[in-house]
């Protein structure tokens, strides 16, 4: 008898210990396991559009989310554009994941000077499932036609392929031509082996006039006001008329070559206002086309410049700051910084052509 109480004492630990386990098996829910992420319960967000609400100009249409979206629910039915009125606008939608962002392209130019309106409806979903609480609506106008820009003077600054405030450096078999020069500052490196067509001017009176003459203009191109189009982000994949373009932030062109299209005009000039940096990724390119030229292309920029590995871009970069062209970058233009200096890495800078 003593041996068969044992045995049941033993049989009921037993019981007793398994039904514990089991009630901490359960309370181990998959929010408590650090190695799954928690369950997704919250409704994505539209936390920025470009152009903001009620914006005037605009050359491409976004909606950025809090939080990463299922590709599969971004398309022409859930970012939807009308106007003038209720008439639908034709475009092309896309999604990029990092940041959560879509984008609406327009196939034909947008009227201008008139009223549209831009919609992410409740059909949009992150990637657990959740959709949008309620369609998510902003209205903007586009600029109205102002008339060609002029063309900032750059005065003696015209003739330097590279002009630097500080310093300009390079690394391997970097070729400019035009002339090289820095003021106040007089340090030039790697010239040998890099060459120039032109004449190297470190601190001269010849640099430093230069130097004034690319603040002007500097100055000039940051000044423009009138009609400006608003921009923001990445600009790859687009193609974009002449004009003034203005981003309160920094640009890049990362997914995807940016387009200039001169619309078979030669003299058309085009204007770029960036508040912070400008950047572009490795092996990405800004073209010309319907006759567009190098020489009308300005890039006015807050802060610096970087140029990526094997890029290419078109126009005259003005950096408050600095300028780095990375290795195998092609600049048709002229690289112009005004307080820091310019990097190079055997790249190929060329004057264009008046």
């Amino acid at each position: 008898m003593k041996q068969l109480s044992a045995d049941r004492r033993f049989r009921g630990a037993a019981i007793l210990s398994c039904a514990l386990l089991l009630v901490a098996i359960a309370a181990c829910s998959d929010d408590d396991d650090p190695t799954r992420p928690p369950s997704d319960t919250t409704a994505p967000t539209v936390i920025t559009t470009n152009p903001g609400h009620n914006a005037i100009g605009v050359a491409v249409i976004t909606a950025a989310f809090s939080e990463s979206m299922d590709p599969a629910s971004i398309s022409s039915s859930t970012l939807i554009v009308t106007g003038p009125g209720a008439s639908a606008v034709n475009g092309i939608v896309s999604y990029t994941s990092s940041p959560p962002i879509a984008r609406f392209t327009p196939t034909a130019a947008l009227a201008a000077g008139t009223a549209y309106s831009a919609t992410v409806t409740t059909g949009v979903e992150d990637l657990a499932g959740n959709a949008l609480a309620t369609d998510y609506q902003w209205n903007f106008t586009t600029a109205v036609t102002s008339g060609p820009q002029a063309a900032p003077d750059l005065g003696a600054a015209g003739d330097f392929a590279v002009l630097a405030g500080s310093s300009v450096t390079s690394s391997g078999a970097t070729a400019l031509t035009g002339d090289l020069g820095v003021s106040p500052g007089t340090s030039v490196t790697g010239f040998p082996p890099g060459t120039m067509t032109g004449t190297r001017h470190a601190g001269d009176a010849a640099s430093a006039t230069a130097m004034a003459n690319l603040t002007v203009a500097y100055n000039d191109a940051a000044g423009r006001t009138l009609a400006p189009v608003a921009l923001a982000g990445n600009l790859g994949g687009l193609t974009l008329p002449p004009g003034l373009y203005k981003s309160t932030s920094s640009l890049e062109i990362s997914s995807g070559n940016l387009t200039l299209d001169a619309g078979g005009n030669p003299d058309a000039v085009f204007i770029f206002q960036v508040a912070s940096t400008f950047t572009t990724m490795s092996g990405r390119a800004v073209i010309l086309s319907g006759d567009a030229q190098a020489a009308n292309v300005y890039w006015q920029v807050g802060s610096s410049a970087t140029l990526g590995t094997s890029s290419t871009v078109n126009g005259t970069i003005m950096a408050d700051q600095s300028i780095t062209l990375n290795t195998g970058a092609v600049l048709n233009g002229r690289a112009l910084a005004r307080i820091g200096g310019v990097t190079l890495a055997g790249n190929a800078i060329v004057i264009p052509a008046p």
